[in-house]
């Protein structure tokens, strides 16, 4: 009889049993940590990142509107700088013209003094002073000593009344001559930063290319410029404007190759016989405000609470205006901006 074959252990069966029902562990995870760990080490070795998505159109035309914004009111606020600079030197210079024939008289007077005194101890009228001196006759002395003293009081009243004159003039030109101070002040720390806003132009101007290449962002002239013709100066004014379109925006400039917000409507209406100054928020101040539903070719659309942006409305709901570096005057929806008034010249 055949001995009993041994029995396993409970253990030994459950060990058996478990390895036999064992699932294979999933290879994916594996995958997956071993690449992650693969990444990050080309990371740490080339010390490079995953490059970044470029920005879209929108993007960049977002980034060039608000750092426009920032910049237009300083454009503008070196154009009335410059502006009340130069009608300010040219006021100085108006009392400078008055005030120089003063100086003159005052100049020749002194002369027919000092020419009164040297005469009066050299040359011959030192001989006649002696003569005088030396006469036997006192009545003659003092007649001759009379009419000198009236001779120098004479000239002492008409040097004293040309002083006056010249000191009432001076008066007023010193405030004038402070105020020129300031401004040529003022104007030279804006000539300063003329540096930055050119830096700062080109750098929108990159971010133009960058979305646009070199062309346009869009049709320059979409629809009829103007939409009707109001005749007049306004006509001219608005036919003026319209005949801009293309040309490229330069800050500071009123044409005829370019211009800025101010200068393209300032140029316009001066084709209409109406001077405006080259400045948006002055431009406001000289213009008789009208509500929207009045508007009509060559009025005027003001934009932002600080005033820093104008163009000319051109019917149909549309204006024309130089609205920043890089790009051309152009027509736009005149809703498209926040408008703050209206105005019309003239």
């Amino acid at each position: 009889m055949a001995p009993p074959a041994p029995s396993r252990s409970p253990s030994l069966r459950s060990a058996s049993t478990d390895a036999g029902n064992a699932k294979p562990r999933p290879r994916r995870s594996i995958l997956a940590i071993a690449l992650t760990a693969l990444a990050s080490a080309a990371v740490l070795l080339t010390g490079t990142t995953p490059a970044l998505a470029e920005p879209t159109v929108a993007e960049i035309e977002q980034q060039i509107d608000t750092a426009w914004r920032k910049l237009e009111p300083v454009v503008e606020k070196h154009n009335a700088t410059r502006q009340d600079l130069a009608a300010k030197k040219k006021q100085a210079a108006a009392l400078q013209k008055k005030i120089a024939p003063l100086q003159s008289q005052i100049d020749a007077a002194m002369n027919r003094v000092s020419d009164f005194a040297v005469q009066a101890y050299k040359g011959d009228k030192a001989s006649a002073v002696n003569a005088l001196l030396t006469s036997k006759s006192p009545t003659a002395l003092v007649g001759q000593l009379s009419v000198l003293d009236q001779f120098a009081r004479q000239q002492q009243r008409e040097v004293q009344a040309v002083v006056e004159l010249k000191d009432k003039y001076a008066s007023q030109k010193a405030p004038l001559d402070r105020l020129v101070s300031q401004l040529t002040k003022t104007e030279k720390e804006l000539a300063a930063k003329k540096k930055e806003i050119d830096a700062e132009v080109e750098r929108l101007q990159k971010l133009r290319i960058q979305a646009y290449g070199n062309g346009s962002a869009g049709p320059l002239r979409p629809a009829p410029c103007p939409a009707t013709y109001p005749g007049g100066a306004a006509g001219k004014a608005v036919k003026f404007a319209c005949a801009q379109i293309g040309k490229p925006y330069k800050w500071g400039a009123e044409g005829p190759g370019s211009y800025d917000c101010s200068g393209l409507t300032l140029a316009a209406w001066n084709q209409g016989g109406v001077s405006l100054p080259h400045n948006a928020r002055a431009q406001r101040g000289q213009t008789a405000s009208i509500s929207r539903s009045a508007l009509r070719p060559g009025d005027l659309v003001f934009y932002y609470a600080d005033l820093s942006h104008v163009g000319m409305y051109v019917g149909d709901g549309w204006i024309v205006h130089a609205s920043r570096a890089g790009e051309p005057i152009k027509m736009k929806r005149m809703d498209d901006g926040e408008i703050h008034s209206f105005g019309r010249p003239g």
